[in-house]
């Protein structure tokens, strides 16, 4: 079994590569043209979906599977996932009422001291899903058992792929240029290797704070897609290719976290 040191360099630079596929799903934006409106509602949606199944098949339930080990007891465990979703959910929601942004497409909403891109809740609920994420890759790799932590790195990082052409769709389809969603698509990525550093560091005290984190990840993630995503979408009379295209996003989504988990 290899020393602290080394599964503690093995977890962070695990994490690290994970994240950074985020930005070989960035790239695929290279590739397109300017989306049309019907596009953009699609593609909005099909990162709705691809969020809804992250938040589900990588967040919640491994933050119940590991709340059940550490309580040993289901209620408890259930409760303590539940408040970390609300938890997650609240924060944002303060976020939402108190920082200038932009709805895709109602306009902006807020303070007017300030202006920020209509976007940011968004990047700001992949990168809270990606933090925890990079977590558990060092907190499986400081355990010391890398024939764990390497299947999961890998798993996470293929699920980012589709995740970082999701965050890079997004951007574009609210006028950012190419370069720009494709560097804050990557930057969203990049704090999983900050995660995993923090969890192969500090195992003891990362380990037990994994479902309440995991958690507010989640209440986060649905609180944009509830609160944002769909509304917008479904505002342009393109309904219809909204519903689908957020359930394809979830389908392919489903597949790569169970497939690779």
């Amino acid at each position: 079994m290899p020393g602290a040191f080394e599964t503690f360099w093995m977890g962070s630079l695990a994490s690290l590569l994970a994240g950074l596929g985020t930005g070989v799903g960035a790239l695929g934006i290279f590739l397109l043209k300017r989306p049309s409106a019907r596009a953009e509602d699609g593609m909005l949606s099909a990162a709705a979906g691809i969020m809804l199944a992250a938040t589900f098949f990588s967040l919640l339930l491994p933050a119940l599977a590991q709340a059940d080990e550490l309580t040993q007891n289901r209620l408890l465990a259930v409760c303590l996932v539940a408040a970390g979703v609300l938890a997650g959910a609240a924060g944002l929601f303060v976020i939402h009422r108190h920082v200038p942004h932009e709805h895709f497409v109602l306009g902006k909403e807020g303070p007017d001291t300030a202006r920020i891109a209509r976007i940011w809740l968004f990047v700001i609920a992949i990168t809270l899903h990606n933090f925890p994420e990079g977590m558990a890759v060092g907190v499986g790799f400081a355990g010391g058992d890398v024939a764990n932590g390497v299947p999961l790195a890998i798993g996470i990082g293929l699920q980012n792929i589709p995740e970082g052409f999701a965050v890079a769709l997004s951007l574009i389809s609210v006028g950012n240029s190419t370069a720009r969603a494709f560097w804050v698509a990557m930057l969203t990525g990049l704090v999983e290797p900050v995660g995993g550093t923090l969890g192969a560091a500090a195992v003891s005290l990362a380990a037990p704070l994994m479902p309440l984190i995991l958690g507010m990840a989640a209440g986060a993630m649905l609180f944009v897609i509830s609160d944002e995503i769909i509304p917008e979408t479904h505002r342009r009379g393109y309904e219809n290719v909204a519903t689908f295209s957020l359930l394809g996003g979830f389908v392919v989504m489903m597949v790569l976290d169970t497939a690779f988990a």
